[in-house]
């Protein structure tokens, strides 16, 4: 297959022009004050289904053939990618049936299965979501969308840092979350195009730095399942597609805490007004925190969604203030 490059990024654009949310970019004077630097915060949460992955879904289902079509679409994810391929699926006419973890938020659960998405579930310790899947494919037949290992999902994530870049101009750093890297490979490959002195810095949550581990040893390194509140960070690898663009663009990845990411939901919440999830806060809180030093440089941060669960957003909100 041809190395993905910019030019899958702008084919996605164009497929995705009129469905996808051309989300805002926010700054504010108080992070800015805080680590001395120019913020901009890309806001996918405020994006259809509330995250980043409607735009890569969309792509990927868009392209379907007519026989894809009538066989349907098969997913496997923990409930952004769940949400974005059931209501791509819901505006494409196409069927969908999406594997999701029993412990999955139960409002992404529910928003799921109201696009119309027949949900089967598994143990996120114990079974193997992909494997599941694929045998559902096998038995009912179907194409799988893989969640971040797929080259029109990594053009489509791509869109996000496009539109950035594209708003704001070149940038020092971006930041961006890192599960199985779809987000970031597609984020990268418009980063070098567009600002090409952009050092692109990768987040993870402390407890799965499995990606940081790749990265570092030059090959993909998997781990077990990750007991972290960033539940779209829960992967454990790096994908065959993702990786290889990460080696090559991403210059670092650096990992946060659970309490670095409820401080985080708080102070989005209660200096910028607006809901994000967990995994959504990883690149911001790595900022923040000043995991890595930005002081005087101009900042790129992907916020990737805001489909928090309401008891742990009442819990960041009722924490301390301990960190920013």
């Amino acid at each position: 297959m041809p190395e993905l490059s910019y030019a899958n990024v702008l084919a996605a654009a164009a497929a995705i022009r009129e469905v996808a949310t051309r989300t805002p970019v926010l700054t504010s004077r108080h992070v800015d004050e805080a680590v001395g630097a120019s913020v901009y915060f890309k806001c996918e949460n405020f994006q259809r289904v509330g995250a980043f992955k409607f735009r890569g879904a969309y792509n990927a289902l868009s392209r379907f053939s007519a026989a894809q079509k009538r066989a349907g679409a098969v997913a496997f994810s923990s409930g952004n990618h769940a949400q974005a391929v059931a209501l791509a699926a819901k505006l494409l006419g196409i069927p969908a049936l999406i594997v999701m973890p029993s412990d999955a938020p139960p409002a992404k659960l529910a928003a799921t299965r109201g696009y119309g998405a027949e949900v089967v579930l598994y143990e996120r310790m114990s079974e193997d979501r992909e494997a599941l899947a694929r045998r559902l494919v096998a038995e009912r037949g179907g194409t799988l969308i893989a969640p971040f290992d797929n080259s029109e999902v990594i053009a489509g994530q791509g869109t996000a840092a496009k539109e950035l870049f594209e708003e704001v101009g070149p940038l020092d750093f971006l930041f961006v979350c890192v599960g199985g890297g779809g987000l970031i490979s597609g984020c990268a490959l418009a980063a070098a195009e567009l600002s090409p002195a952009c050092k692109v810095i990768g987040v993870e949550p402390e407890a799965g730095n499995d990606a940081q581990q790749s990265l570092r040893a030059g090959h993909i390194v998997r781990i077990p399942v990750a007991r972290t509140i960033a539940d779209g960070a829960q992967t454990p690898a790096l994908g065959e597609l993702t990786f290889p663009i990460i080696k090559r663009l991403v210059s670092d990845i650096v990992t946060v805490s659970d309490a670095q990411l409820l401080a985080q939901m708080r102070l989005f919440a209660m200096r910028m007004k607006i809901i994000v999830e967990p995994t959504g806060c990883l690149a911001a809180a790595a900022v923040l925190n000043k995991v890595v030093p930005v002081a005087g440089k101009r900042v790129g941060v992907i916020i990737s969604g805001g489909n928090a669960d309401p008891s742990l957003l009442c819990a960041s909100l009722g924490a301390s203030p301990t960190a920013n």
